[in-house]
């Protein structure tokens, strides 16, 4: 299998727990067509109530084989390829928001899932940072970023960081 087929069937991973988790959580998750500006999802949750507007985070997503988190670790680092793609995160945006989500991924195809009666198991996780305000060092052109191991991208998450754009409070508090 060429390398752009591998990564693309990484990339289909991701986006299938990314799902996965928006639809446990409520949300509805839209695929940005165009990679014109780093974003590959929008997660939106419907409004609440009668009279209150829905709320939405932009998702950069990213799949690598190359890092192995270990829980027993405060965090580990990512390394974007490309400047541009840090720098989006980091900017300032009124809405929507935009988070980061790595998963770390073997690049033995076949571990990837596990399938029972009871249940399909996705072997791997992902974990989620804001960058709001961040910035790179001058010069520096594939920024590197630790991401906290207690950031697993679930359900409970995504409602916690919605709740927290909803009432207007930073995601990095």
């Amino acid at each position: 299998m060429n390398e752009d087929t591998f990564t693309a069937l990484m990339e289909q991973l991701q986006e299938g727990y990314v799902a996965s988790v928006a639809a446990t959580a409520g949300c509805a998750m839209e695929h940005v067509r165009r990679d014109i500006y780093g974003m590959d999802a929008l997660l939106v949750r419907p409004a609440s109530e009668t009279g209150k507007q829905e709320v939405s985070v932009f998702a950069q997503l990213k799949n690598t084989t190359t890092i192995l988190p270990d829980p027993a670790k405060a965090s580990f680092s990512y390394q974007f390829k490309k400047r541009e793609y840090f720098d989006r995160l980091a900017m300032d945006r009124r809405d929507p928001q935009a988070i980061l989500i790595v998963m770390a991924t073997s690049y033995r195809q076949a571990e990837w899932t596990n399938a029972s009666h009871e249940r399909l198991e996705v072997k791997h996780c992902c974990y989620w940072l804001s960058l709001k305000g961040e910035n790179a060092r001058a010069g520096v052109e594939s920024p590197t970023v630790r991401i906290p191991t207690k950031n697993i991208f679930d359900a409970a998450a995504l409602t916690t960081i919605l709740d927290k754009l909803d009432r207007g409070e930073s995601l990095n508090d």
